[in-house]
């Protein structure tokens, strides 16, 4: 047996390559697909079949384009109507070389998800694996929010349902192959580990120790959060998402190149380090961290034109597949030679103003009227925070800047540094000054037994 694990950092999706023999089937494959057709060359196998665990939401999936690369069918649960593929059956089973492959209809994150379990007959004939979609993550379960209000107590009845009846019952010992790692908005306490079986998480998974209705009443309860582009996902999965190819090949742009695009209304993502942005950029640029790139999903149109700014020439395919990954397509081309060379031209730079957690507990002790704004998860806030303090989610922070104070000095503070960078780029492009990054954020102030509060 044959198995590889692939992750998409940004949304931190998980997809599978499994086969035996000259055979392999791929499971949730990301949109930039070659990769799986370069493994299946490398191990001198072909893809026979695609599973699609259910339509995703945040992110685009290769389906469609890996079924056109090697010819291999598509499936899916019942849930929605997809264009291309076929609907697979609960229970049905596929032979790959000597695994036994079997698909459950397992409901709850949507009525149409679907999960794998894999039996190697090579060495036995107990499930080795199960692949859960977004059913059961390590520690956490999938969402139930997305059909509304009102499906939302049916879903969560129907995931529980799909855990302890189908999940559980194949057996302590099998591994867990979820789509979404630590990271992903699709589960709200997802562990910062990748690694985990039926078993443990029976003992372990904190929602698994719930009853039935306290299970119910959990999932109906939880906060979730809706990005705009999701929309779009769901649009793209269901009817299939233009091709890719080998992937996005933006050209290096001179400053001057680089000015005119801007000046024709092309918006810029820095990805340097905050610190680095902080210290001189280009002026509306957002400040977006190499792993915070999925944030621009909340205030870009997919459509938008863009100009990118990284510390170096090395992270361009790492910024251009994970955008064209969640449907950013237009990438008009970076700055050549970094930053560096729009300073030599001498054109005009801003900078935002950083400080440390210290220098930030200074002010507050000192009186001086500073505005905190906070703009982690609802789940980090309620786990503590600053007295007096505002909340607002990154996210959201474009729609709601009438509520952030103008004629204060205002601290932008998120866990370490990097999602508050952003809120300051956000804030700056609406005209806002005498914004602050602080810099290490909320863990080096807890580093420094600084007081929080939980309300």
């Amino acid at each position: 047996m044959f198995f590889e694990k692939l992750k998409s950092e940004i949304v931190s999706h998980l997809s599978y390559f499994i086969g035996s023999g000259t055979d392999a089937f791929v499971v949730d494959p990301r949109r930039d697909c070659q990769v799986y057709v370069d493994i299946a060359k490398r191990e001198g196998m072909n893809v026979r079949q695609i599973f699609e665990t259910h339509r995703n939401e945040d992110y685009i999936i290769g389906s469609r384009e890996l079924a056109d690369l090697t010819g291999a069918e598509v499936y899916h649960g019942p849930w929605p109507e997809f264009k291309y593929g076929k609907v697979v059956g609960d229970g049905q089973e596929f032979k790959v070389g000597k695994l036994r492959v079997t698909a459950l209809h397992t409901p709850g994150h949507t009525p149409g998800d679907i999960s794998i379990a894999v039996v190697d007959t090579a060495v036995g004939d107990e499930t080795i694996l199960v692949c859960t979609g977004d059913t059961l993550f390590v520690n956490d379960t999938g969402r139930t929010d997305f059909g509304g209000p009102e499906k939302r107590r049916g879903w969560s009845e129907s995931l529980y349902d799909s855990i302890f009846k189908k999940l559980l019952p194949l057996g302590d010992q099998v591994i867990l192959c979820p789509a979404h790692g630590s990271g992903s908005v699709c589960g709200g306490k997802i562990a910062d580990r990748e690694q985990s079986t039926i078993g443990l998480e029976r003992l372990m998974n904190p929602v698994l120790r719930l009853g039935r209705e306290e299970f119910v009443r959990y999932k109906v309860d939880e906060h979730h959060l809706y990005a705009p582009y999701f929309s779009e996902m769901e649009v793209f999965n269901v009817e299939g998402a233009p091709p890719v190819g080998c992937g996005p090949n933006p050209p290096a742009l001179t400053p001057g190149e680089f000015k005119e695009k801007w000046e024709e209304g092309a918006v810029i993502l820095d990805t340097r380090p905050p610190p680095s942005f902080g210290a001189g950029h280009i002026e509306d640029s957002y400040s977006l961290a190499l792993q915070r790139l999925g944030l621009i999903g909340w205030v870009l149109p997919l459509d938008t034109p863009i100009l990118l700014v990284m510390s170096s020439q090395g992270h361009l395919d790492f910024v251009t597949s994970n955008l064209a990954r969640i449907g950013y397509d237009n990438v008009l081309g970076y700055m050549a030679g970094t930053i560096v060379n729009w300073y030599k031209k001498g054109l005009p730079v801003e900078k935002l103003e950083m400080m440390t957690v210290s220098e930030l507990k200074g002010n507050l002790d000192g009186g001086g009227d500073w505005l905190v704004l906070d703009v982690r998860s609802h789940e980090e806030w309620d786990e503590g925070n600053i007295e007096g303090a505002m909340h607002i989610y990154v996210g959201l922070l474009d729609k709601r800047l009438d509520e952030v104070s103008q004629d204060r000095p205002v601290a932008v503070i998120c866990k370490s540094g990097t999602r508050s960078g952003f809120a300051s780029s956000i804030l700056m492009r609406a005209g806002w000054s005498n914004i602050h990054n602080v810099l290490g954020g909320m863990e080096a102030w807890k580093n420094l037994g600084y007081p929080l509060t939980d309300h």
